[in-house]
């Protein structure tokens, strides 16, 4: 029998007045709330009732005791119905750290919507390419793209990269365009300084495989963002996710290239996840972001 079981019948027997009003409250034989408040006696050392024929009375350590127990099972109760109102709405602090360039393109412009939505919700978010410790930095969800390492983290995938390569309609202009991906390496090339992505590989038609492409060494730059703003200024190809380009592509500022061929940055191919810790019930206010972004996301990529 649990110590809390034991603190709900003392505490009816104190206010009812009766082992057996207290046994008609809870539906069970007198003698079961006897055993376990003579239990409960028991393990503190002390007598918290006098007992006689007709009435039950608290001592001197019963009744502090009873304060004490009135307390943790009040509290208890409210703590559970706090719980099952944030079931019923997500409310509360939610830490979010993501990628600079997945956040900037993909989640910031969703925020707005979703805190319409969801007001009670109170977001920290937070843009880095740092490998980040979630327990000891207390964040709820990491947004991160590539392969994953093993971990005790759940990984809910986001999206696909898809990596392409483009540039501007002026450079291309000014400088022509490779007929094939081996000669990419005749043109001004951006690369991305993240150790994971540095490579541009062509995939070939066998699983898993490719060919690694030689480009020019001229020019790089630590972020997917930073490789966007060197393209609308002309100065070269990048080898770049999709979602990173989407709207650039759309409005003409931006073209790709050698769509025919299947390019990535690593072998095999990558995506981004969502990664929280492991939890039998995940948080509400953790569920409703991740179902959001997703949904919502893959809303945007469609178009």
């Amino acid at each position: 029998m649990s110590m809390l079981t034991r603190l709900h019948y003392f505490n009816c027997v104190v206010e009812t007045g009766s082992i057996s009003k207290a046994s008609r409250v809870f539906d069970i034989q007198p003698s079961s709330i006897s055993r376990q408040l003579m239990a409960l006696e028991k393990d503190l050392g002390i007598r918290l009732l006098n007992r006689n024929t007709r009435n039950i009375g608290l001592t001197e350590a019963g009744l502090t005791y009873y304060q004490y127990s009135q307390r943790i099972v009040s509290e208890l109760d409210e703590a559970h119905r706090a719980v099952n109102e944030l079931q019923k709405n997500p409310k509360g602090h939610l830490k979010v750290s993501m990628t600079v360039g997945f956040g900037e393109s993909c989640v910031l412009p969703l925020i707005s919507a979703f805190i319409r939505q969801y007001p009670e919700v109170n977001i920290e978010l937070e843009l880095t390419e740092r490998v980040i410790d979630m327990v000891e930095e207390n964040v709820d969800i990491a947004i991160r793209s590539g392969h994953l390492p093993d971990s005790n983290l759940i990984a809910r995938k986001l999206t696909d990269n898809n990596f392409l390569i483009c540039s501007s309609p002026q450079y291309i202009t000014q400088h022509g365009q490779p007929l094939s991906a081996n000669d990419l390496h005749e043109f001004d090339c951006i690369k991305y300084g993240y150790a994971g992505w540095r490579e541009w590989l062509v995939m070939t038609s066998a699983p898993h495989a490719f060919k690694k492409l030689t480009i020019s060494e001229g020019l790089t730059v630590n972020s997917v963002n930073g490789q966007k703003q060197l393209m609308l200024n002309d100065a070269g190809f990048a080898l770049i996710p999709l979602w990173a380009v989407k709207e650039e592509l759309k409005n003409g500022s931006l073209v790709q290239i050698l769509a025919q061929d299947t390019f990535s940055p690593c072998a095999p191919l990558s995506s981004t996840y969502a990664l929280y810790q492991k939890r039998e019930l995940i948080s509400p206010k953790i569920r409703v972001f991740l179902d959001f972004i997703r949904e919502n996301l893959d809303r945007e990529l469609e178009e």
